[in-house]
């Protein structure tokens, strides 16, 4: 630990946060914003010397107003002080058209990401897809041998991606004492209070079981699926999951700061939630992808992974799921939702208010960092998209 982490550390003792409350309010809001000072991490590494300021071309979009889900008329800025907004930044064909900061945060600042690394892991299972090292067909032992006998024994690496795969586990957050809870503390999440639990994150995954139905059938979002898919990205690539993501996006997209990404006690990365980067570091990662992948003249990521999120995703799977009352014209593909509205949005959602929505008719890209105090409201993620898509209508030609 460096000795900024070190004083961070200090001051989140001092401030009542532990291992046991970094995720409840009001706790979470400072531990959000200094997970390396609370979990070990691995770094992802940037590129400054790549790095190009973003451009501005500011517009008042706090001042856009839209109709909430419940009839009230909100402002965008109303919107930001009721989400528990940490920051916030709305990217016009590039260029920064609005944003916003909670007090002591900044552009520049890490935060975790929650969920949204599981779609920024999957893109780079694209690159590895397309340079030939991985295949999304084959199964996942070709991958992970030692997989054999749990659920991912006899699905393959297409049902991870697509959280298609047929097993026997419930994603409740809440959970103190069952599946998930144990997850958590495998994952170095969660304090732990039974030696017997403490088995790491690998070790977890492959003694979950299958459920009933048929892989690929139904759409059913669990988060081991994303540890899963980033343990096959490791044995794929040939490296650890920082450092392939720090060489293939991290660096040749011109990350200014360096991002982390929580680490089990044998070094295994919470590719599933895990990412922690800067606000500004992330809304170029969503510009990356609005373009297809490429960045003055490079091609950085693989444009017909990008192409397939947009297009691709079984409808079928995802109404057979509880997922399309949320949203019923959506899709998922290779860890991204398909929002299924008039503009082709789609967007990657981590718990606590996490986001990055592409707009591709209005050239735009929001990301907003959050400490909800909840994992998941319903009612706010409804609200939240409701919000967006008025920038959006406001930001189209």
């Amino acid at each position: 630990m460096s000795e900024d982490g070190a004083l961070v550390a200090q001051r989140q003792a001092q401030d009542g946060i532990t291992l046991a409350n970094w995720r409840q309010a009001p706790w979470n809001r400072q531990a959000f914003r200094n997970i390396a000072a609370l979990l070990p991490v691995a770094r992802i590494v940037g590129d400054p010397g790549r790095s190009t300021s973003l451009p501005r071309a500011t517009l008042d979009l706090g001042a856009v107003t839209f109709a909430a889900p419940d009839g009230r008329r909100l402002s965008v800025a109303d919107l930001l002080r009721e989400t528990a907004t940490d920051g916030f930044i709305v990217l016009r064909n590039g260029a920064i058209a609005y944003e916003w900061y909670e007090a002591g945060f900044g552009p520049d600042m890490p935060h975790i990401v929650f969920s949204v690394s599981k779609s920024i892991s999957a893109l780079l299972a694209g690159n590895l897809v397309e340079n030939g090292t991985l295949d999304p067909d084959a199964p996942v032992t070709a991958y992970i041998p030692e997989a054999a006998g749990s659920a991912y024994g006899d699905c393959t690496v297409r049902h991870v991606l697509d959280m298609t795969v047929s097993i026997d586990f419930a994603e409740q957050y809440l959970d103190t004492t069952g599946a998930f809870a144990r997850y958590r503390v495998a994952t170095g999440w969660n304090p732990v209070t039974d030696p017997a639990l403490d088995v790491g994150l690998h070790q977890f995954l492959v003694t979950l079981r299958r459920d009933r139905q048929r892989h690929g059938e139904r759409f059913y979002y669990v988060s081991p699926n994303s540890d899963m898919l980033g343990w096959i990205i490791e044995r794929a690539g040939g490296k650890p999951f920082a450092q392939l993501l720090s060489e293939q996006v991290w660096q040749p997209m011109g990350a200014l700061t360096d991002a982390y990404v929580t680490i089990d006690k044998n070094g295994a990365a919470r590719s599933a939630g895990g990412i922690c980067a800067s606000t500004h570091d992330l809304a170029r990662l969503g510009e990356l992808v609005r373009r297809g992948g490429k960045i003055d003249g490079r091609q950085i990521l693989s444009h017909a992974w990008l192409d397939d999120i947009r297009r691709n995703g079984d409808r079928n799977a995802w109404l057979a799921s509880d997922s399309a009352k949320f949203l019923p014209n959506g899709r998922y593909r290779s860890q991204w939702y398909l929002i299924g509205n008039a503009h082709e949005s789609y967007c990657a959602i981590g718990i606590h208010g996490q986001w990055i929505y592409i707009d591709p008719k209005a050239e735009m890209v929001i990301v907003k960092l959050s400490s909800q105090a909840l994992p998941v409201e319903d009612q706010t993620d409804r609200l939240l998209l409701s919000g967006f898509a008025a920038i959006g209508q406001a930001l189209s030609p």
